[in-house]
């Protein structure tokens, strides 16, 4: 998948009442984030977000997601990021957002963690 492929943004009620999943495919860059920006602000976060990282082959905008994290903090909202790969996840430790943000496996550890 080339570097500059859109980001589709699908978004589905998790299994249980107050989970929200956005499952993300493509890369996740400046390039395309401006539509995930709008959709995350566009209503108030629900009890639990996930985002699905499992169909993005590259990322470069951890921001992005901390930002929406302080958000989610701010609003006791639980944010896990799930399906990580090791592209990801290296730059999750490198700007040490694993730290930070609880990650999963899979959507189904996510939501059976939160």
């Amino acid at each position: 998948m080339a570097l500059d492929a859109p980001l589709t943004i699908e978004r589905k009620e998790g299994k249980t009442a107050g989970t929200l999943i956005f499952r993300l495919n493509g890369p996740l860059t400046l390039r395309n984030i401006f539509d995930l920006q709008s959709q995350l602000r566009s209503a108030e976060p629900p009890a639990v977000t996930i985002f699905d990282l499992t169909d993005v082959p590259y990322m470069d905008s951890t921001g992005m997601v901390v930002n929406h994290y302080v958000r989610c903090q701010s609003k006791g909202v639980k944010l896990i990021v799930a399906g990580v790969n090791p592209r990801v996840f290296e730059l999750f430790k490198l700007t040490k957002v694993h730290t930070v943000i609880p990650l999963a496996a899979t959507v189904e550890e996510a939501e059976a963690s939160a």
